[in-house]
């Protein structure tokens, strides 16, 4: 722990941890090192890890006027109260994620709408559910057509674009789901046992992972534990007769006659993990659905669980970590190192525990506070889905309160989980940003997404600025040949903040503390022994934004600007603090030298 010098030097400091659900305190000892005026103490303290999951915070005793003066330091901050073991630090002790699958760049695609081959499925060809469009036809957002609408796109189509999202610098390609169903997203399956031939069938999927592969990038599958389609074989033989096996699949009602389904929408039956025959056909061994795609020939690196918070979980019935721990068991028996990612939108911290789940997509933390701090201030927002809330459009917060926002819905997160969570700007689930923020938010979005930790997701038409009012609206087709359909081209940005997470220590797998934050502009550190990353970003221009020097790890003088390619901001320093101004929407980022690792290279102030 750093303490810095504005504090004084702490009398004693202790870390308490849990083990086995009850507190425990370790002392700390002071490092040696040279202390001088705006300098910083370090202490370290050696712990026992007993559980699957360290849970410590700090106490520190501080000079007082009437006696100690105690605080206590957790991933939620300082306090001179109590504070509760919820928002205490957190260490995952199971084996780390694989090297790929920590630093990686997600690019989601929804395979209808991304590219159509030569070989693609004639549109007059198709399913009697579905209604054929071309490539130009506007998307429905609402209304029966909506999930009937079929462009064509196949997966032989994404293969031949691989070159585009390899020069965005993307090292993951997550694709929506591939198996047959009744509907364009295919959340609805009709059988997990098959590639949908709409999308070129099994060997198309052999030949976009292969390509793939050969390029550097790893490819997600996308795949629905929580229910199924109700034109599924095994919810048919469920309704067929109702003393076979796969009727203990679902939830019956005693008559037979209604079931569960995924907020009561009847195509989609929710799945009953009580039965011991589905966990051995879906998720336990090689056999299983869940093994079947990561190995040969279809060998996919990993798989995004779709409403994975819901799974399991049916009134007094949780099964949720049960099915979690045996997806994980399943995939690390057949091929370690895979990616194991979980949909879980609102507050994850309860799911994302790190023993099963490697991070998940979940818009709490970043996506939703970004909206409203960069969300447009006329009623331009009216008619947006703000992700199911029924306010009436976007409500706008300051930076004050993003930062807050972002500390509450991390913190009880480990520094694992929470830098393997997806940072999207939006996704095929949401409204796109583009349509949502100000004039120049979207691209200043993109960049935190890089900047901040975890794991940068784009999803496909990100690049070419597209919009949409709600999720449906924005699975657009990608306009490949019409580049008068493309508000914005963010390809050089995208490219060049990747290239920078590439080769920057501390944005891969830094630290972060918030500096500063007026109602315009946050300010942020990235920490690393390698290197520290300054970065500022502002909705709107600015001007003497203050951020205490002693709040620094490392002089200022040894900062370097970095050109992200979008409006920046100046640094002045004074006799006390660094003082910015600049314009926005814009960010700007400054490289600092790295604090030194105090137990190996000596520790010397700042």
């Amino acid at each position: 722990m750093r303490v810095p010098a504005r504090w004084g030097t702490p009398g004693r400091v202790f870390v308490r941890s849990l083990r086995d659900g009850e507190g425990h305190y370790d002392e700390a000892r002071l490092l040696p090192g040279e202390e001088h005026d705006g300098g910083w103490a370090c202490w370290e303290a050696h712990v026992t890890a007993v559980n699957p999951t360290l849970r410590y915070r700090f106490l520190f005793e501080l000079p007082g006027t009437s006696g100690p003066d105690l605080r206590w330091l957790n991933a939620v901050g300082t306090s001179r109260r109590d504070t509760a073991d919820r928002d205490d630090f957190r260490i995952d002790c199971r084996p780390a994620p694989a090297p790929w699958a920590r630093d990686a760049v997600i690019y989601q695609v929804f395979p209808d709408r991304y590219a159509r081959s030569s070989a693609a499925a004639p549109l007059d060809t198709l399913p009697d559910w579905a209604v054929g469009c071309t490539w130009d036809d506007p998307v429905q957002p609402r209304g029966e057509l909506t999930p009937r609408q079929v462009y064509g796109g196949d997966l032989d189509g994404i293969t031949a674009r691989l070159d585009h999202i390899q020069a965005l610098g993307a090292t993951v390609l997550y694709l929506t789901p591939f198996f047959p169903a009744r509907s364009n997203h295919r959340y609805d399956a009709s059988t997990f046992d098959e590639v949908d031939p709409l999308l070129g069938g099994n060997a198309a999927l052999v030949r976009l992972v292969e390509a793939a592969h050969a390029r550097g990038i790893a490819v997600l599958g996308d795949l629905t534990v929580n229910h199924t389609g109700d034109a599924h074989d095994w919810f048919r033989k469920a309704c067929a007769d109702p003393t076979c096996e796969e009727a203990g699949f679902y939830y019956f009602s005693e008559d037979g006659t209604e079931y569960a389904s995924w907020f009561g929408v009847p195509s989609l039956p929710k799945l009953d993990w009580s039965s011991a025959e589905l966990r051995r056909r879906f998720v336990e061994g090689p056999e299983s659905v869940v093994a079947t795609w990561l190995l040969p020939p279809y060998n996919l690196d990993g798989w995004r669980i779709d409403v994975a918070n819901m799974t399991g979980r049916h009134g007094p019935v949780d099964l949720n970590r049960d099915v979690a721990a045996l997806v994980r068991a399943t995939m690390d028996a057949v091929r370690p190192g895979l990616m194991l990612l979980a949909e879980s939108t609102g507050d994850a911290t309860g799911d994302l525990s790190g023993r099963t789940w490697d991070g998940g997509m979940t818009y709490s933390n970043f996506t939703r506070p970004l909206w409203q701090w960069l969300a447009r201030e006329d009623q331009a927002t009216a008619g947006i889905n703000f992700f199911g809330t029924p306010a009436p459009g976007v409500p706008r917060i300051d930076g004050a309160d993003l930062v807050a926002t972002h500390i509450a819905l991390s913190s009880g997160f480990s520094w694992r989980v929470r830098s393997q969570n997806m940072t999207a700007l939006n996704t095929h689930d949401t409204a796109r940003a583009a349509t949502v923020m100000v004039d120049g938010g979207a691209a200043l979005g993109l960049a935190l997404a890089f900047l901040l930790p975890g794991l940068p997701t784009l999803f496909a038409g990100d690049e070419f600025g597209l919009r949409g009012t709600n999720g449906e609206d924005s699975r657009t087709p990608m306009p490949w040949d019409r580049p008068e359909r493309r508000p914005a081209d963010t390809r050089a940005l995208i490219a060049g903040l990747a290239a920078l997470r590439r080769a920057s220590p501390s944005l891969r797998d830094g630290a972060v503390r918030w500096l500063a934050a007026t109602p315009d502009v946050v300010v942020f550190i990235r920490e690393h022994a390698e290197e520290c990353l300054l970065v500022a970003a502002a909705r709107s221009d600015y001007d003497g934004v203050r951020v205490p020097l002693d709040l620094l790890p490392v002089p200022w003088a040894d900062a370097r600007p970095i050109d992200l390619g979008l409006q920046g901001a100046s640094a002045e320093e004074s006799r006390d603090a660094l003082v910015l101004s600049g314009r926005g929407p814009g960010v700007q980022a400054w490289r600092l030298p790295g604090i030194p690792d105090p137990a190996r290279n000596g520790w010397r102030g700042r």
